[in-house]
């Protein structure tokens, strides 16, 4: 069996301390003795781990390969390198196990366990995420509805492809998936190729993840 390695160290300052070999360590012996095979290793440089998600660039890679590359467990050191704050950790472990994900954690045996507290928090959560979702979408209509109100009209983000010059890229991107190249790969040659993205950063496998999701 193959699984990935998520690694984490909070500050700037601990990304050449000994946190990653620590934590590396820690999942290989694991790895070891299991049988597993670690196919990568997946590194959070310096990102807290209270942060939103959208701010862990190494997690969006993480879960754009689970869904691509067919494996489907993560290895940690501990929970608290996936997330210190205790709603984003019960969020995580939810979804993973939503999506048929294993998680395991090299300090905590029973960390995906049916242990009824934990259970608990995973129900509140469901029922917070559903709450958030709702007011999300209430907002954004509210919102739409001021606007075109006042503007007479209102437009929601542009998908990628609509603009100027972006309909290049997306046939690169539809042609490459066309021939069995992966996320990371495609993401690879549009660097390659000069390509930045729509805010001008480069391109990452999780970003031509959901852009492939939209054709």
């Amino acid at each position: 069996m193959k699984a990935f390695a998520y690694l984490r160290v909070s500050g700037k300052g601990q990304i050449d301390g000994d946190g990653f070999e620590r934590q590396e360590i820690a999942c290989r012996q694991f790895a070891f003795v299991a049988g597993i095979e670690i196919a990568e290793i997946f590194r959070e440089k310096g990102v807290s781990g209270t942060k939103e998600l959208d701010d862990r660039p190494a997690l969006a890679e993480l879960f754009a390969a689970l869904d691509e590359n067919g494996v489907k467990t993560v290895i940690i050191e501990k929970l608290d390198r996936l997330a210190r704050d205790l709603m984003i950790q019960e969020a995580l472990v939810a979804d993973m196990q939503k999506q048929g994900y294993t998680l395991i954690s090299t300090c905590e045996p029973d960390l995906c366990s049916d242990d009824p507290s934990r259970k608990l928090m995973r129900q509140i959560m469901g029922a917070i995420a559903e709450y958030d979702k709702t007011m999300t979408v209430l907002k954004l209509r509210g919102a739409r509805e001021r606007k075109k109100a006042k503007t007479g009209k209102c437009e929601g983000q542009h998908a990628f492809g609509e603009k100027p010059g972006e309909d290049v890229i997306l046939y690169k991107i539809r042609q490459s998936r066309e021939v069995g190249m992966t996320c990371a790969a495609i993401a690879t040659y549009l660097n390659l190729e000069h390509h930045s993205t729509r805010s001008g950063k480069p391109w990452r496998a999780s970003v031509v993840a959901k852009i492939i999701k939209r054709l």
